[in-house]
């Protein structure tokens, strides 16, 4: 429901900005409203691709001058048209209502909800601003402006009940028509940015938790801080936005698509404030209880009075929704699923231990990242390559990213290093720990941070219980990067090219480590880097090793191997997945693998999720029968 008013939030605030040239042009038809908006909308969604930073300076000013407007405008409607409707502020007005209007009362409950939507829009941004300055800007400015507008509509339609269907625009004085229209057309595309921005939160959110097929989530300095921008989101909304703008080319349909979207997420949201009231805030379930009570029942109120309106166009978020809950339902179900046969499918460690320190192949230079669902044991990608290809880095890191049920975990705290067999077998573990807000974009700084988490993991242990961890099957992991000492263990240094590393220079004491690399191949890494240009100007971390005595000697060698495998290059091991369905499944289950399987094919790579450089990236065709 989220991304559904993300799209409808544009189509209605646009269209609706731009009915006003209705009432002062009257050459201007229906059909050019639309496409003025239309025109409006792919420009506002363009402006999410370009990055609004270039002109988010003006969203405040925009929003200030347009609560200005309406607070003025009422103001002049109440003492011109009706002082005395200030007295409808009254309670006993809303039951005089309903004893004589009835059943026609209750069903216009919906046009009175849409007057307060779009307020919760704000709200959407409470985890870029402070709860005090959400409060303030809210009982102090939006709410007196928004009740003073009305106010001074209901004084107008008092004496001019013939302009209903645009009363706003009807009863702004013709002095200020053209300057509050240009301000309204602008609050509009604002209002629209900040829903749209919630709708990137969310995706991005399921995403990482495996309810949402793979996105690209871009978050740069060109965006605020906690703010992502989702390419694929951004496109489907516009789609959305021109599609109900274009078929129903109605505000008053669009108007009830859009409550009904507002009324189903504001009812969910009562929903799961009230398990956050009992199970995060830890206060009586009696409380909670009260909460979703008192609320629901508003809320169902408003919510049944919208029912008779679903066949006039509420029916849009409904269908959208349901498209929505389907692949986002099927993409869980086979990620869960794909994880349970890698569970089942995992290589015995006691079977790999039993292959000696070479694990039965050839051990080259260089460092083998193998990125892998599973927290413990040896995937099945790992053997699957080593069956058609014998060899292997004489560093192995299987590297296992987990998103954890909090917005942002720590950096000290984001990284698990622990080791697998014996120290001679050079195989470690790494579990990278994200928040379900965490963007990371640096894939150079993720391979510098593992090297100096695992040196620092080697001496810890050694400095520890090093004996006890020797010869296991799957050592315990540790958080080095709360350690004292972390960061003062290898001596870095940055260059830019690799003509440089040679000239690079270290303090008196560093002990400089040789590449292993022979004349050939660096004669043929040198002409890749050259046909290359990302390579040349992508930032370069050497390291060294102290020159210290370590009690146990086979430390230092580890730590030498270390920064030898980082000299030599990193390479990122990755499962090429095939889904396919068992042949005697279900008609139903075959349906939900076969989709999860063209939605695997059809969004974006694992690769780009986990943020991996393409010219690094050795991928393993896996076959997958679910």
């Amino acid at each position: 429901m989220v991304i559904c008013v993300g799209a409808l939030t544009p189509a209605i605030s646009v269209i609706s900005s731009i009915e006003g040239l209705k009432v002062q042009a009257k050459v201007v038809s229906s059909g050019m409203v639309v496409l003025i908006s239309c025109v409006l909308l792919v420009g506002l969604y363009v402006l999410q691709h370009r990055g609004s930073h270039k002109v988010s300076f003006v969203f405040p000013p925009i929003m200030i001058l347009w609560l200005l407007c309406i607070f003025m405008v009422g103001i002049y409607n109440v003492i011109k048209w009706n002082p005395r409707v200030y007295r409808a502020l009254s309670p006993y007005y809303i039951c005089k209502f309903f004893y004589i209007t009835g059943k026609d009362g209750w069903i216009n409950l919906g046009g009175v909800f849409l007057c307060v939507t779009g307020t919760q829009a704000m709200f959407s941004d409470l985890g870029y601003f402070k709860q005090a300055s959400i409060r303030v800007a809210f009982c102090c400015v939006i709410y007196p402006c928004l009740v003073l507008q009305y106010m001074g509509q209901a004084a107008f339609l008092s004496k001019n009940l013939s302009a209903v269907p645009i009363s706003f625009y009807a009863s702004i004085p013709d002095i200020l028509f053209w300057p509050i229209f240009v301000v309204t057309a602008l609050a509009a595309i604002v209002a629209s940015q900040a829903v749209i921005s919630a709708a990137f939160s969310i995706v991005q959110q399921c995403h990482a938790f495996e309810c949402f097929p793979r996105v690209k989530v871009v978050h740069s300095r060109r965006w605020i801080h906690g703010q992502t921008y989702i390419p694929e989101i951004n496109w489907v909304l516009m789609i959305f936005s021109l599609a109900v703008t274009v078929g129903f080319r109605d505000i008053n349909q669009i108007g009830y698509a859009y409550g009904v979207a507002c009324l189903i997420l504001t009812f969910v949201t009562t929903w799961l404030t009230s398990l956050v009231i009992n199970l995060v805030w830890h206060q009586s379930l009696v409380v909670a209880l009260a909460f979703i009570f008192f609320f629901g029942s508003i809320e169902i109120l408003f919510l049944s009075s919208y029912c008779i309106k679903i066949p006039k166009g509420g029916w849009v978020p409904l269908l959208l929704s349901a498209a929505f809950l389907i692949v986002m339902y099927v993409w869980h179900y086979g990620s869960r699923k794909k994880y349970l046969f890698d569970m089942h499918n995992k290589v015995s460690m006691k079977w790999i231990l039993t292959l000696g320190p070479s694990l039965g192949i050839v051990r080259v230079p260089g460092m083998g990242l193998i990125y892998t669902e599973l927290a413990t044991g040896v995937p099945a990608t790992f053997t699957h390559f080593l069956t058609n290809l014998p060899v292997f880095y004489q560093v192995v890191v299987f590297v296992c990213v987990k998103t954890v049920p909090v917005p942002h975990v720590p950096h000290q705290e984001r990284y698990l290093i622990g080791r697998i067999g014996p120290k001679s077998y050079r195989l470690y573990r790494c579990i990278v720990r994200n928040g379900y807000r965490s963007v990371y974009n640096n894939e150079n700084d993720f391979e510098n941070e593992l090297v100096m988490s695992i040196a620092e993991f080697i001496q810890l242990e050694a400095e520890g219980s090093s004996g006890s961890l020797d010869g296991s099957v799957d050592g315990r992991l540790a958080v080095v990067r709360t350690s004292g000492k972390f960061g003062k263990r290898l001596l870095m240094s940055e260059s830019v090219r690799v003509e440089e590393d040679s000239r690079t220079s270290f303090p008196e004491g560093a002990l400089t480590v040789s590449s292993s690399k022979s004349p050939a191949l660096k004669k043929l890494q040198s002409m890749y880097e050259q046909e290359s240009p990302e390579l040349t100007n992508r930032r370069r971390i050497r390291f060294e090793l102290i020159n210290t005595i370590y009690k146990d000697p086979r430390v230092k060698e580890e730590l030498l191997e270390l920064v030898e495998a980082k000299r030599a290059g990193a390479a990122y091991v990755i499962g090429h997945s095939y889904v396919k369905a068992k042949w005697n499944s279900s008609f139903i289950k075959k349906f939900a693998i076969n989709l999860h399987s063209f939605l695997r094919k059809n969004c974006r790579a694992p690769a780009v999720g986990l943020n991996i450089p393409q010219i690094s990236l050795i991928k393993v065709g896996m076959n997958y029968h679910l």
